[in-house]
């Protein structure tokens, strides 16, 4: 999808998720947002097209680096809590709890009892969670190893991109298979009635964002406010004039004519 034709698509639904985030706000809901997927599928180019034109007091994305020592000797679950969002806010999960059956399984960061005892407690945590009020929308963000590939050589060859290449992407390159099967392995666990897993094609990254947040927000049925006739604040006076006695604004970057 070329550029122009994806921004013309996704400005009107950033006027929705405005909307959407304003609705949040004044009803108290709460929204977390998993986003799964391959290496390179697409994860944080969604979450900065969901995120851009939101308050970010209100909408946080969570990014969690790997578990510390004492991390380690927690409740799996534990790390994740607090992070979950409270009345009103919006979170985007840049992977989630979900690692457990993802990377840690692959990549043998976890052992097999481990696994296993994550994806038998997950159903009843997400039930938990689901039962208390919190929207809870899980994405897997599904790209080929063709499409892997090509973003894993986009990003060595930028040097602007090239922190997103990390040691463990360069050792997943050889276990696609592995990641398939225990992809297949954790929906058939966690793929339920309360929390279902949702698929979106990111062949083609524009096209995959689109579809998901247009998924994102038909999933939310009781969202029915006209964006104009949310109750937005209004302008009190005309602007003042600003001055400066002690300290002068320093100068202004030059321009190229």
């Amino acid at each position: 999808m070329k550029r122009k034709q994806y921004d013309k698509l996704l400005e009107p639904l950033e006027h929705e998720l405005v909307a959407m985030a304003r609705w949040a706000r004044s009803t108290g809901t709460r929204i977390c947002v998993l986003l799964e997927g391959r290496d390179t599928a697409g994860k944080g180019g969604t979450i900065k097209a969901i995120a851009d034109r939101l308050n970010p007091r209100q909408c946080r994305v969570v990014a969690l680096p790997k578990p510390s020592d004492v991390e380690r000797t927690q409740w799996y679950f534990q790390r994740y809590v607090p992070h979950l969002p409270a009345a009103g806010e919006i979170v985007l999960f840049d992977r989630s709890w979900y690692n457990r059956a993802g990377v840690e399984k692959v990549m043998g960061f976890a052992s097999d009892e481990q696994v296993d005892k994550f994806l038998r407690e997950v159903p009843t945590f997400e039930k938990l969670l689901v039962d208390d009020g919190i929207r809870l929308f899980k994405y897997w963000l599904s790209a080929s190893q063709e499409k892997q590939e090509e973003r894993f050589a986009e990003r060595l060859e930028d040097p602007l991109k090239r922190w997103k290449l990390s040691p463990i992407d360069i050792k997943a390159r050889t276990r696609f298979a592995d990641y398939t099967a225990a992809r297949e392995a954790m929906f058939a666990a966690t793929h339920t009635d309360h929390a279902p897993w949702t698929v979106v094609d990111f062949n083609d990254q524009k096209h995959g964002r689109l579809t998901l947040i247009r998924d994102l927000l038909d999933r939310l049925p009781d969202l029915h406010v006209p964006h104009e006739d949310l109750d937005w604040p209004e302008l009190g006076h005309a602007p003042l004039t600003e001055e400066f006695d002690q300290l002068q604004p320093v100068a202004p970057f030059p321009l190229e004519d």
